[in-house]
């Protein structure tokens, strides 16, 4: 396995030695997309790509994050057009994966709930959205994932198996963010048994994964879940690192959503120290 998180250059300038540098004494040997970077920038992707071979940092994501199902046909059709040109960005840079969403029909924002987003036509919509973008590009070394969100049909290692075998790519694998999934108490008491289920359906279908620690309000009668620091929450942390280590090799775990550079210490601490206790381990460069 390989441990990324975003990394906190003083520098504004792109420089691919010093932005891989700074993951490796960081020990991470996984990395997001550099902010900014474009398909355009041809010389710079072959500079980060040449750089992150020489220091053995793999390339984990690049994110396209936007709603690719919005009813607004205009918007639809920019956001399609922005998903394809970041999977060929992915391809370019040695990336495992280009991530989205699968889209809403939300109004309010690019990811939120509605009704709609329950439906077959949204699914049937997600499916075609899919093999078009993959058709568009039929990258090779790379694959487009979609991050399970609890608010649309893809919150579960059921629908996203269900999902795969409509679309029907190659091309297209699975992004597994755990917390994601944890839409009920049910499975928030039990999300052990949970992974499991899941590591299991999924298996070698996963290229990627976000790491972060869910909690539930214990304050309201209405349910309410929040991220929090890894350690600080609900997530089974010893089951899940001992299911991700059976995945394919140079599977890229990164950590995510919190604010400051100590922040991502010491949640890579935590998952460390777990991984150490459990007696997996994380690439180290050596």
């Amino acid at each position: 396995m390989r441990l990324g998180a975003p990394v906190f250059l003083k520098e504004t300038e792109r420089n691919p030695e010093k932005y891989l540098l700074e993951h490796v004494k960081k020990g991470y040997f996984a990395a997001y997309c550099p902010e900014g970077l474009t398909i355009a920038d041809t010389q710079m992707i072959q500079d980060y790509r040449k750089e992150a071979e020489r220091q053995n940092v793999l390339f984990a994501e690049v994110g396209a994050w936007c709603n690719l199902l919005t009813s607004d046909e205009v918007l639809r059709k920019k956001n399609l057009e922005n998903t394809i040109e970041r999977l060929a960005l992915a391809e370019e840079l040695g990336a495992k994966t280009c991530v989205n969403i699968v889209g809403t029909r939300c109004e309010e924002n690019w990811f939120g709930p509605d009704a709609g987003n329950y439906s077959e036509d949204f699914f049937s919509e997600a499916v075609d959205t899919a093999r078009e973008i993959v058709d568009a590009v039929h990258p090779r070394q790379t694959k487009l994932s979609f991050e399970m969100m609890p608010y649309s049909f893809l919150d579960s290692p059921e629908e996203y198996l269900r999902f795969l075998k409509a679309a029907d790519r190659k091309e297209i694998g699975v992004h597994f963010d755990p917390v994601n999934c944890i839409n009920s108490p049910r499975i928030y008491y039990q999300n052990g048994a949970f992974l499991q289920k899941a590591f299991q359906l999924l298996g070698d279908r996963i290229i990627s994964m976000h790491l972060k620690d869910i909690r539930i309000d214990h304050t309201l009668v209405s349910t309410a879940f929040y991220e929090v620091p890894i350690g600080r929450g609900m997530m089974d942390y010893s089951v899940l690192l001992r299911e991700a280590a059976k995945l394919p090799a140079e599977t890229p775990l990164m950590l995510e959503h919190l604010e400051t550079e100590q922040d991502y210490d010491l949640a890579a601490a935590e998952v460390k120290n777990t991984a150490r206790r459990i007696g997996v381990s994380f690439e180290t460069g050596k």
